[in-house]
């Protein structure tokens, strides 16, 4: 793979289509991060953490391909720290769904495990208290 950009072939001579832009305005297309309210910077970053979490599980499509048990406890982890600490500065409306989604990755990583974990020695479960279906 090349780091250069595929080169547009040159207008032909006689051609009545107008030319677009050589290169789009990225800044009209984003916004500034200081714009984006923390909220929905923690709960993207939580939604991150789920998705990896679960594909580390072996939850996707093909999962058995990308099944990593040592990945989806640090990603595991993280997510019920960051879960945690901000559950009162979000709100419940935020945090209940974020809550139930980290509930069912431990569980979820509880049945995956060849041995499971102690009651309370799980991944999260520091932050969470002991997780049982």
């Amino acid at each position: 793979m090349s780091d250069q950009t595929p080169q547009q072939p040159a207008p032909q001579s006689g051609t009545s289509a107008p030319a677009a832009p050589a290169n789009p305005d990225f800044d009209a297309m984003t916004r500034d991060i200081s714009e984006v309210p923390a909220v929905e910077v923690i709960t993207t970053v939580a939604v991150h953490l789920m998705s990896s979490a679960a594909v580390n599980l072996g939850l996707a499509e093909e999962g058995a391909a990308h099944k990593d048990l040592d990945e989806a406890r640090k990603l595991i982890q993280a997510l019920a720290g960051l879960v945690t600490a901000s559950a009162t500065e979000i709100g419940s409306y935020h945090a209940a769904p974020l809550r139930d989604g980290l509930k069912s990755l431990q569980l979820a990583f509880r049945e995956a495990s060849v041995v499971p974990d102690e009651p309370g020695q799980g991944p999260g479960e520091k932050f969470t208290g002991p997780v049982h279906g």
